[in-house]
């Protein structure tokens, strides 16, 4: 196997990264006081389930990732690299410790927002082109 799913992972990660910045910072400013945290997940995941499989279409097309393990090495690797994203975020903007960060995922609004993180790792597998 070659770097190509992990090249391919950088830009793919990026690109539904900053949608989820966009789209997180909405939702705790604006959406969770509204209709709750569980609520606000649960609408929110829909729309980045969406991006994710748009990105991953395009970047496999664009990076020749076909065959099923280099998908799933691409979504594994995107998937690390979301995880650091939040737990750097968590630990920088509100001072949480990596244990707390853990242990949220384990709410159900985490719980929730973590399962459509591995959603967001199989995506390449499942929007690949065969070919």
């Amino acid at each position: 196997m070659t770097l190509r799913p992990l090249r391919a992972a950088l830009p793919y990660w990026a690109l539904v990264m900053a949608l989820g910045l966009v789209l997180g910072t909405l939702r705790v400013l604006w959406l969770v006081p509204r209709v709750g945290e569980v609520a606000a997940v649960a609408l929110e995941l829909p729309v980045m389930l969406a991006a994710s499989w748009l990105a991953a279409r395009r970047i496999t097309l664009l990076y020749g990732i076909r065959a099923a393990p280099e998908a799933l090495v691409m979504g594994a690797a995107a998937f690390v690299l979301v995880l650091l994203a939040e737990l750097a975020l968590a630990w920088g903007l509100s001072a949480q410790v990596p244990l707390a960060w853990a242990r949220s995922l384990t709410t159900p609004p985490g719980a929730l927002g973590l399962a459509g993180q591995a959603l967001f790792a199989l995506m390449p597998l499942l929007a690949r082109r065969r070919g």
